[in-house]
């Protein structure tokens, strides 16, 4: 009989004689691994079964509305250890790309914008966070004063 490496847990294995290119162990955790690894790549290939998860995890997040929240009440230690997550990621990655976290009621000072006469348009705000901030493009309205 053929012995294998699993690519789960490396160690080696004899796979079943009905499966001859099987290549996880009959480990539980190796056979999570595999269904994992199968549905992330049947979602990256498969737009239908894609869309499919995604309207599933969207029904049940309608049905099951208040689950992080009772989950969250009712484990303080998930709660601290993954705000400290959290900070550490936020900040390994803005140091990682030479930036700073962005605060909701801070920004940096802009270039000053010469005086003069601007017309204000709207402007999409769909891919933006805040609701209570103005997107306007100011443009410059050139005109001839004459006297």
């Amino acid at each position: 009989m053929q012995i294998k490496l699993c690519e789960g847990c490396g160690q080696q294995f004899q796979p079943r004689p009905q499966t001859p290119n099987q290549a996880y162990c009959s480990q539980p955790t190796c056979q999570k691994v595999r269904r994992l690894r199968w549905q992330i790549n049947k979602r990256k290939n498969d737009p239908d079964y894609a869309d499919n998860q995604w309207r599933a995890q969207q029904a049940w997040r309608t049905r099951n509305a208040d689950y992080w929240k009772n989950y969250r009440a009712t484990h303080p230690d998930y709660v601290e250890q993954n705000r400290k997550n959290q900070r550490g990621r936020r900040k390994q990655d803005h140091l990682s790309q030479g930036k700073e976290i962005a605060k909701m009621d801070a920004s940096k000072p802009l270039p000053t914008v010469p005086s003069g006469t601007y017309k204000m348009n709207l402007m999409s705000v769909s891919d933006i966070a805040n609701m209570d901030v103005w997107i306007v493009e100011l443009r410059v309205i050139e005109y001839s004063r004459t006297g």
